[in-house]
């Protein structure tokens, strides 16, 4: 039995009836998790003895909507969570997804790793999404002011408001974007005799 497949079991055996999928492909793991059992489920990844996932390597929101041109029909949000054992020497790949796409929702991880904290934030941020038991979940790259979440695909290209520097008012001004959307055509200019042709 290779080390990928005892992990797999090691993993099912210890999340048990909490996976919905577990995939292994191009030498990557991956199991999906149900949302209600998704903070017990890290936690025990943790803790186990054949898992050991002391470190989060990395956490991220991802939108669907568009996902294999309109045919998909799950969930639109989704957390991916990047795990790694530094005791085993193996990594895994988590993903959750929320139950509703009014109001994306996932529990927190702050409490079992709390390196999650900023990339949770950042999800927040930038797709909407929210995580219970999170203690400071506010924007992190965008302003506080600004409307919307620019990672969705639904969010327009050009945004909704660009903001500078008033020197009259001495402060910084929201106004509606100014953008004015344009085609460009390359002009495409050939020397004679380019590339040998005449």
């Amino acid at each position: 039995m290779s080390a990928l497949e005892n992990m797999q079991n090691q993993v099912t055996a210890v999340l048990g009836d909490a996976v919905v999928r577990l995939v292994q492909d191009l030498g990557e793991v991956t199991v999906i998790v149900k949302p209600e059992g998704y903070l017990a489920a890290m936690q025990a990844l943790r803790d186990a003895p054949g898992c050991q996932f002391e470190q989060l390597i990395d956490l991220c929101g991802v939108d669907y909507s568009d996902f294999r041109e309109g045919a998909w029909d799950g969930a639109r949000y989704a957390v991916v969570v990047h795990l790694l054992s530094v005791s085993l020497n193996q990594r895994l790949r988590v993903k959750v997804f929320c139950q509703d796409d009014d109001m994306p929702m996932v529990s927190s991880v702050t409490s079992v790793w709390t390196g999650a904290n900023w990339f949770e934030r950042e999800a927040f941020d930038l797709f909407g999404i929210l995580f219970d038991g999170h203690n400071d979940l506010r924007r992190i790259l965008t302003d506080y002011g600004f409307i919307g979440h620019p990672m969705r695909k639904d969010f327009p290209v050009s945004g909704h408001v660009e903001m500078r520097y008033d020197p009259e008012q001495r402060r910084v001004v929201y106004q509606p974007v100014t953008i004015e959307p344009r085609e460009i055509t390359p002009r495409i200019i050939r020397e004679e005799g380019y590339g040998g042709l005449q």
